[in-house]
């Protein structure tokens, strides 16, 4: 019956992305970073490929686990990434979305034994508890990021605050977008840019409509299941 739950679960969230009519092709990503990798392994059999997580330890011990099981799978860091652990994770996955300053970038390029595909994440909303480069400061830090050959900025990544309106969320969304185009606009080679990381459980809907290509959802996956 949990099985059958998750594939639910899985169904609407796919139902829900589909009805928003949207000319972009949207990845759904699974933030698996409290549940066992059991789980994991059906989202992966359900047709789910790419995984986030957000602790070191935590990315190495799921990639052991499910290496036989599931070797397709494509590994995507969030959250804060600190320069000192760049070394331990920076080889293990296919996306950052996470860049916010000019010195994780120098300790990845120190680091990575290959080019790094990053969102750099811009802190739309302007809270200062979140990390993230502010609007006005995207255009100088995708400039500056052209110093390091290994980074390869694909997008723009933010997150709507939890409690916000639909309207405040589709504005931020909307201004995130505003500025992808700008800086894809640029052509500049280091940083395409055509990429938009934005929307999670609870506003994954209104992030497809406004041109999210990537969406991070976790509890919308796990509705009515015992994770235990």
């Amino acid at each position: 019956m949990q099985v059958e739950q998750l594939v639910r679960n899985i169904e609407a969230i796919r139902q829900r992305i589909e009805a928003q009519q949207a000319e972009q092709i949207v990845r759904l990503v699974a933030v698996t970073k409290t549940v066992s990798p059991e789980w994991m392994r059906h989202l992966y059999q359900q047709g789910i490929q790419c995984f986030a997580e957000n602790r070191t330890q935590t990315l190495i011990e799921k990639q052991t686990a499910l290496k036989d099981m599931c070797p397709r799978i494509e590994w995507h860091f969030i959250g804060r990434l600190q320069t000192r652990q760049v070394k331990d994770v920076i080889n293990h996955i296919d996306y950052l979305h996470s860049l916010d300053r000019l010195n994780l970038a120098k300790e990845i390029d120190k680091r990575a034994r290959k080019e790094v595909r990053c969102f750099v994440q811009v802190n739309v909303s302007g809270e200062s508890t979140k990390a993230g480069v502010q609007p006005e400061n995207v255009l100088t830090m995708i400039e500056a990021l052209a110093q390091y050959p290994k980074i390869c900025v694909v997008g723009l990544m933010t997150m709507a605050p939890f409690e916000a309106s639909q309207a405040a969320i589709r504005q931020q969304f909307h201004q995130l977008k505003l500025l992808q185009q700008m800086v894809a606009n640029h052509q500049f080679p280091h940083a395409p840019c055509t990429e938009l990381s934005m929307g999670m459980s609870q506003d994954y809907p209104i992030a497809v409509q406004e041109g999210a290509t990537f969406i991070r959802v976790g509890s919308a996956f796990f509705e009515g299941l015992d994770l235990g």
